[in-house]
């Protein structure tokens, strides 16, 4: 049956192609072939660094700046730090009070916790078992169409905080904030409250930084914009400039390339991952500015960016950096965004002083360090990396296992979206340099490809041909309704997907396409027919019968000339006017962002809900065609694959092959991979918590400060954490 299946799918994609309506490079059934992160530039990001009035002054002391913020648990209103989930190569691996009822989208009414498949109850502070896993079982793990066992819409994710209401934070001593606390109506054992679960898992920071939107769901946007995650969207996004000694000025910021910046403003103001509700970064910022960075965190000697800062000595560690934040700051950015001493126009919280400047830019303080920070969490130094290459490119000091591994990776499409130095296509900008470089690693050398840059393509899905976010796809992990990933709203009630933008664009409504880049979208670029100049009659693409005109971009290098062309307005508005949107259809609910695949060894559990607890998991998800036949899961990308099914030493070369890609001073956390103290939350035990008689008292779990020399225990797959 698979390999019929196969077969088809396979005859089907080359006919396409034949016939012009698909590119070849993506019809031909060997893969583009990945190549090395070494060298790698990362993007650019035009007036952080550069010119003559850069916002960052010293980016020595931007990125001490940032490991200190990124590690420090006072950032958080009890105790979690960004660290405190991104602790083990990136991510997360606890056990307990890990389990989140449904995924994003589910409802309040909906949210309540299934049973688990060791027929444990499940629930708040569960700790998770080996035999909780996959959350979806068949009896014949290769075959979709065989009994379900058992299917949860459970997350397992990242405890975080206890939440509850704002009322103030100190300057000094105790870092948890002041808040109305009181058990959660979701999250609770008994009549105690539990610290909340995000609902999504949490990806590795690690080689984030080539991402060009970041979160499962894209909602960290490309621009950075000083105060919030959403860019260009915001209006009311600003940072505080000073004019002159009596003058300051709210002015917009543009910063391409910074969705790590744009990620970095939200965690620390989210009521479920690490803030009491209402705070915000004013408040934040002053209760930092005068502390030492990681007062109650021991910081090793050898520290890799802070050591020259820590308190501590060889055989003595201790607590603290020998600054201050504001000092770190100061020292770090341009005196515009900080030196104007007057108070009065950045507000003023209730009972105390007016805020200051540096009070009010922190939030781009915070996000832009952090992000310098994580620029520097670059692996790449793993054995597929240090390979020396033949002259096809292949990695030749690979075993023969991991070499079949790479080969049967590239022949079962898994390089169509793992792609490039990064394994992944969310890394739009540098894939679309690397492309004038290194055509082999996106598609068959002969085919012509060239430089992209479209944040929008188009492809075949199991709802026909539409249009699609570049990086992201739906793969059938899950149904669309517990999560619709790329198909939400940001906060102003406007689509995340820019193919939903794109379709404004096409018909003229300017108003409704708010990030700039969509308009840059070429048709000649995407990867199936979109318009062509034809007198002919389509039911898939447009014709000049339908109305089409000259694409409005450049066609400079265009990766298909012959389809330069796009819809009118008036022909676009006739097709989203049809019930499914016809030939300019999109469908992005359920699809999230390509995950890179460096590291993977080390980054369970898997997918975004964290339903997979091993790569072996992984490899049978994907040999059976995944687990949902959801509408937007793109044809010739996922489906039932046989000879990964019936061959467990071909699944077992992949794996190997997919385990070159850990870096080792990632494993033994050596620098730039090395971190403070952090004690991190860990499910709860019956002791009394000091924040409220009302919650249940913390575990924790302590991870020692490591110096750039690494620690001489490796970091263990996620599987060899669980209760066996």
């Amino acid at each position: 049956m698979f390999a019929t299946f196969v077969y088809k799918s396979a005859v089907i994609f080359i006919i396409l192609a034949s016939i012009g309506l698909v590119r070849s490079a993506f019809a031909v059934g060997f893969g583009p072939l990945p190549i090395s992160l070494k060298n790698i530039p990362i993007p650019e990001v035009p007036g952080l660094l550069d010119g003559t009035d850069p916002i960052i002054v010293n980016k020595e002391q931007a990125i001490v700046l940032g490991k200190a913020l990124f590690w420090d648990t006072n950032v958080g209103s009890d105790g979690i730090a960004c660290g405190s989930c991104h602790f083990h190569a990136g991510a997360d691996t606890r056990t307990k009070n890990q389990l989140s009822p449904g995924g994003k989208s589910t409802s309040f009414a909906n949210q309540i916790f299934d049973g688990m498949a060791s027929n444990a109850a499940g629930g708040p502070n569960y700790t998770l078992k080996r035999t909780d896993f996959p959350f979806y079982q068949l009896a014949d793990p290769f075959d979709s169409f065989s009994q379900v066992l058992f299917n949860s819409d459970d997350v397992v994710s990242s405890s975080g905080t206890f939440s509850g209401e704002f009322s103030s934070s100190s300057r000094a001593g105790n870092g948890n904030d002041a808040c109305s606390r009181s058990p959660d109506a979701v999250f609770h054992v008994g009549a105690k409250g539990t610290r909340r679960v995000e609902p999504r898992n949490t990806p590795t920071v690690i080689n984030a930084i080539f991402n060009h939107r970041s979160f499962w769901d894209g909602r960290a946007n490309n621009v950075f914009n000083g105060s919030s995650p959403w860019g260009d969207r915001d209006p009311d996004a600003g940072v505080w400039v000073k004019i002159n000694s009596r003058n300051v000025q709210k002015q917009r910021l543009h910063l391409i390339n910074s969705s790590l910046a744009s990620l970095a403003v939200a965690p620390p103001l989210s009521d479920t991952e690490m803030a009491c509700r209402q705070r915000t970064f004013k408040d934040l910022a002053r209760k930092l500015l005068n502390r030492r960075p990681l007062e109650n965190q021991k910081v090793h000697y050898q520290d890799s960016v802070l050591g020259a800062l820590s308190l501590s000595s060889a055989g003595n560690s201790k607590p603290g950096l020998k600054t201050t934040y504001e000092a770190l700051i100061r020292q770090a950015f341009n005196a515009k965004y900080w030196s104007y001493t007057r108070r009065g126009a950045f507000g003023q919280p209730v009972g105390q002083d007016p805020y200051s400047q540096v009070e009010a830019n922190f939030s781009m303080f915070f996000a832009l360090a952090i992000q310098l920070y994580e620029a520097t969490l670059i692996s790449d130094d793993s054995p597929f990396d240090r390979s020396a290459r033949n002259a096809e490119g292949l990695p030749i000091d690979l075993t023969a296992a991991e070499l079949n591994g790479l080969d049967l990776f590239r022949n079962a499409h898994c390089a169509l979206c793992h792609v490039g130095p990064t394994f992944t296509s969310a890394t739009v900008a540098t894939n679309a340099q690397l492309m004038k470089t290194h055509p082999e690693a996106f598609g068959n050398a002969t085919a012509g490809l060239k430089t992209s840059q479209n944040v929008v393509t188009r492809m075949l899905s199991n709802a026909g041909s539409t249009l699609s976010d570049t990086g992201f796809t739906s793969t059938g992990v899950t149904p669309v309704e517990p999560d619709i990933g790329l198909g939400g709203v940001d906060s102003f009630g406007n689509p995340l997907s820019f193919s939903a933008q794109y379709q404004q664009f096409l018909v003229g409504n300017t108003a409704k396409v708010f990030d700039a880049e969509v308009a840059n979208v070429r048709p000649c670029d995407f990867q199936i027919l979109f318009a062509v100049d034809s007198p002919s009659i389509s039911t898939k693409n447009f014709t000049a019968s339908d109305g089409i005109m000259p694409q409005v971009q450049s066609i400079e290098n265009c990766i298909t000339p012959v389809w330069a062309f796009q819809p009118t307005p008036a022909a676009t508005a006739v097709e989203l006017a049809k019930p499914d949107n016809g030939k300019a259809r999109a469908v992005v609910a359920g699809a999230f962002k390509i995950p890179s695949l460096r590291n993977i060894e080390l980054t369970g559990p898997y997918m975004h809900n964290g339903g997979m607890a091993t790569l072996d998991e992984v490899l049978e998800f994907y040999s059976r065609g995944g687990n949902f036949n959801t509408p937007g899961k793109n044809f010739g990308f996922v489906f039932g694959q046989g000879d990964l099914g019936a061959f467990p030493q071909n699944r077992a070369d992949i794996v190997a092959f997919l385990k070159t890609l850990t870096d080792d001073r990632v494993r033994f956390e050596k620098a730039p991979f090395d971190h403070p103290e952090i004690k991190i939350p860990h499910g709860h035990s019956a002791n009394a918590n000091p924040l409220s008689p009302d919650l249940a008292g913390d575990d924790y779990l302590v991870i020692d400060a490591v110096g750039a020399d690494g620690s001489t225990s490796p970091l263990e797959p996620f599987d060899q954490y669980l209760v066996q």
